[in-house]
């Protein structure tokens, strides 16, 4: 079963940027599409991109498009998220997650994803 790591959240002004980082555990990853997504206080969990397993092909979430990016680095079972001119409604934790099926596509359904990640707290002042 893999285990899934996040990190690189933090505290930071609207307007700036961080790097997500999430390292998976397990095998077969490089055939595994990822994705990210996030929770804020009181609210449902919600897409925020996701990634084919070879990378050639990216979802993003309305919120997100222009703003983040999503890639990975297989050869270091990682998955990564860029997130620039971030906004204080960016405030969530965000999770990372992995499908388990070989080739399956990258999708923005949360119930698709088999593995999950503690999260990492991302916190925008203004």
């Amino acid at each position: 079963q893999a285990q899934l790591v996040e990190s690189g959240g933090g505290l930071v002004q609207a307007g700036g940027s961080l790097r997500l980082s999430c390292v998976a555990s397990g095998r077969g990853f490089d055939s595994h599409a990822m994705a990210w997504f996030r929770q804020a206080g009181g609210q449902e969990r919600e897409f925020v991109a996701a990634i084919r397993w070879s990378g050639g092909r990216t979802l993003y979430a309305d919120s997100a498009k222009g703003r983040f990016t999503i890639s990975r680095d297989n050869a270091k079972n990682t998955v990564y998220l860029q997130m620039n001119n971030l906004k204080p409604e960016d405030t969530a934790v965000y999770y990372c997650a992995e499908r388990a099926g070989a080739y399956d596509s990258a999708t923005p359904y949360s119930i698709e994803y088999d593995y999950w990640g503690q999260g990492t707290q991302v916190t925008v002042s203004s």
